[in-house]
């Protein structure tokens, strides 16, 4: 701890921004260090403060722009099937949009309950392991009836592939590909047809499940459980 003083964190700072890593994890071990610091100088470990004069990461996360319900409403019918699909899937269960693009009839795991198992990967156009998780972890969220309904509706309709609902429109041995999702959002966003709220974007589905969740009196702990959060710093921070 002796070795502790103000150059010493500046000049950990500056190496995080001389290694480019990225601005949230650049607060993230901030916060860490600043609270250790800040607790040893309140014991007594450090005469003085040896945060003092250390300018922090600037680090500001774009505010989350989320639509109401009435406007969530419009966006989910906008789009075709596909569309309809992944927006539930994000809006109701908080999936990221690889995790919706990989859904899959045998996540199905209770009647009020969908397992998060794989996402599609944008880099490799394949199905791989979740964020911050490893090959064959999973994490469980709650299914509402009416995002089940709307599963059961798509599978009906257009069948599945080894359990799998999406698929690529021109090729269904292929995984859902990312750009068929964005292309039909900026698509639906340049129409002017569809009351989107200004800066949404289409993870803003998914922001809106945390908000909706949060609003009604869950824990936030429990509601970063289910976004995938690595802490719920995170959802904090969003």
């Amino acid at each position: 701890m002796n070795s502790f003083d103000h150059k010493v964190v500046d000049h950990f700072i500056r190496t995080m921004e001389r290694l480019k890593t990225g601005l949230a994890t650049q607060a993230n071990a901030f916060d860490k260090l600043r609270a250790t610091l800040l607790d040893a100088h309140r014991l007594g470990i450090y005469a003085d403060n040896p945060l003092l004069g250390v300018k922090p990461p600037q680090y500001d996360p774009a505010r989350a722009v989320i639509p109401s319900l009435e406007q969530l409403r419009g966006i989910r019918a906008a789009g075709d099937d596909a569309f309809r699909l992944m927006v539930d899937l994000m809006s109701g269960c908080g999936l990221r949009n690889g995790e919706a693009a990989a859904v899959n009839l045998n996540n199905l795991v209770a009647d009020d309950v969908y397992r998060v198992s794989e996402q599609v990967i944008l880099s490799t156009k394949s199905y791989g392991p979740l964020k911050h998780r490893k090959a064959g972890e999973y994490r469980d969220v709650p299914l509402p009836a009416r995002i089940r309904e709307t599963i059961q509706w798509y599978a009906e309709k257009h069948g599945t592939f080894d359990g799998y609902l999406l698929r690529q429109p021109t090729d269904p041995t292929k995984p859902y590909p990312h750009w068929a999702m964005d292309n039909q959002w900026k698509r639906i966003r340049a129409s002017g047809q569809v009351d989107i709220p200004e800066r949404m974007v289409l993870y803003g589905n998914r922001h809106f499940f945390a908000s909706n969740c949060l609003s009604n009196g869950i824990p936030i702990t429990d509601v970063a459980e289910w976004m995938g959060h690595k802490s719920f710093d995170i959802t904090f921070k969003v």
